[in-house]
């Protein structure tokens, strides 16, 4: 086994961008730092650079102008990076389907850049934050 995943299993450090969500995601997922869901008990940490990230937390539709940023921090992150994409906008476009401004959903624009990113999805709008901490945790388990 690669001595990367090992080290992504055991403490994850997240990078999160938000590609056009309307903040309930995001909220969520900074009330998942708070004492009361305690994500760092996992090795969890939220990073400031992508390029200290091991994964990534994505939430938004995708729109035109992020998207560009979203490839750009993809890039810039260490391979093998876990793509976590939170939220139902960010999963499959939500209400927001057919709006001009959309250029797709994340893992489309993620998979443009890498055909073999690993990519874990969070559904919900906005899914709690016990949803964001199972998915997460079980899609690690998993690698």
């Amino acid at each position: 086994m690669n001595w990367k995943l090992k080290s992504l299993k055991k403490s994850p450090w997240v990078f999160h961008v938000n590609v056009g969500a309307c903040n309930n995601c995001d909220i969520e997922i900074v009330n998942c730092l708070t004492p009361k869901f305690d994500i760092e008990r996992f090795g969890i940490k939220l990073v400031g650079s992508p390029r200290h990230a091991d994964a990534l937390l994505v939430t938004g539709v995708g729109t035109r102008q992020a998207v560009v940023r979203l490839r750009e921090v993809y890039r810039q992150t260490a391979k093998p990076c876990v793509v976590f994409v939170i939220g139902a906008c960010a999963c499959d476009m939500g209400i927001f389907h057919n709006g001009y401004h959309v250029e797709g959903p994340v893992d489309k624009v993620i998979k443009e850049v890498d055909p073999n990113a690993i990519i874990a999805y969070v559904p919900g709008c906005p899914p709690k934050p016990e949803a964001i901490i199972s998915g997460v945790v079980k899609a690690l388990a998993i690698l």
